[in-house]
């Protein structure tokens, strides 16, 4: 009988099919925010939980389905992982590549989302709050999380890059029935991941995601001064449906938003 591997550990084997290089490094902090949820104990505690290769544990799947096996662990610190394919290649090491996993959040992010927030928003005037303006609980965003879990018409999606929490892009569903038909998104990019595709990324996954579950539409509202973002909703399919006038006051000024929208197949 084939065996496949636990759902837990499906995004670090996406992570693993995704990359190509011989060695890989990854610390602990890496694989939860990769995963989304802490790694069991018997991982921090024993060297022999990462070298399992045998029933009925099949966490290890993650990686050997793709070729890796374990060749250095430091408990609570590090591990590396050798692609097994490419251990007698001596030609140069491959040029590291970027290795981007967008999930759905799980509750354990929560700490995380936010940090992520406050970070975007100390590099930006272009997002809705500006730094340290947005007051969050820990406790309050897991709450909403798993409400949205349970209403299926709002959701949370999370870039990771590296192992890196890098963006993020909340869909919020209509409040009203006669609303069910439309969502509300923001999207947010660390600086340091710019210009790598995330939000194109966060947004194919949002809408496929939107599609599935009845939503017909997708809504926006971004800044008359952020051109970048404008020319990027433009390329996805978004037109520009209104303008609101004096919507936002940063650093004293006025300026206006606009309203951007998307019908989805």
């Amino acid at each position: 009988m084939a065996r496949t591997t636990e759902a837990k550990y499906l995004p670090l084997h996406d992570f693993f099919k995704k990359t190509d290089q011989k060695t890989v490094k990854l610390t602990f902090d890496q694989m939860e925010a990769i995963l989304g949820q802490p790694l069991p104990n018997a991982a921090y505690l024993s060297r022999s939980w990462w070298k399992k290769t045998k029933p009925p544990a099949q966490h290890f799947l993650a990686w050997t389905e793709n070729g890796y096996g374990v060749s250095e662990i430091e408990l609570n610190q590090y591990v590396v992982f050798q692609n097994s394919i490419h251990e007698h290649d001596t030609s140069k090491e491959r040029e590291k590549q970027d290795i981007l996993i967008v999930r759905e959040a799980e509750t354990e992010d929560a700490r995380a989302f936010i940090q992520l927030q406050e970070t975007i928003y100390s590099e930006t005037d272009f997002m809705l709050y500006g730094k340290s303006e947005q007051k969050q609980s820990v406790q309050g965003i897991r709450k909403r999380l798993e409400e949205w879990k349970e209403s299926r018409n709002s959701n949370l999606f999370l870039a990771i890059m590296n192992g890196e929490y890098a963006g993020y892009l909340v869909v919020i569903g209509g409040p009203s029935p006669r609303a069910s038909h439309r969502a509300s998104i923001v999207i947010g990019v660390k600086q340091q991941f710019s210009n790598k595709g995330i939000a194109s990324t966060l947004m194919y996954h949002g809408e496929n995601w939107a599609k599935d579950v009845g939503i017909e539409k997708l809504e926006l509202t971004v800044i008359k001064e952020n051109v970048i973002a404008q020319k990027l909703y433009n390329k996805l399919g978004f037109e520009l449906e209104g303008t609101r006038k004096n919507a936002l006051r940063i650093h004293g000024h006025y300026v206006d938003e606009f309203y951007m929208g998307k019908m989805i197949d």
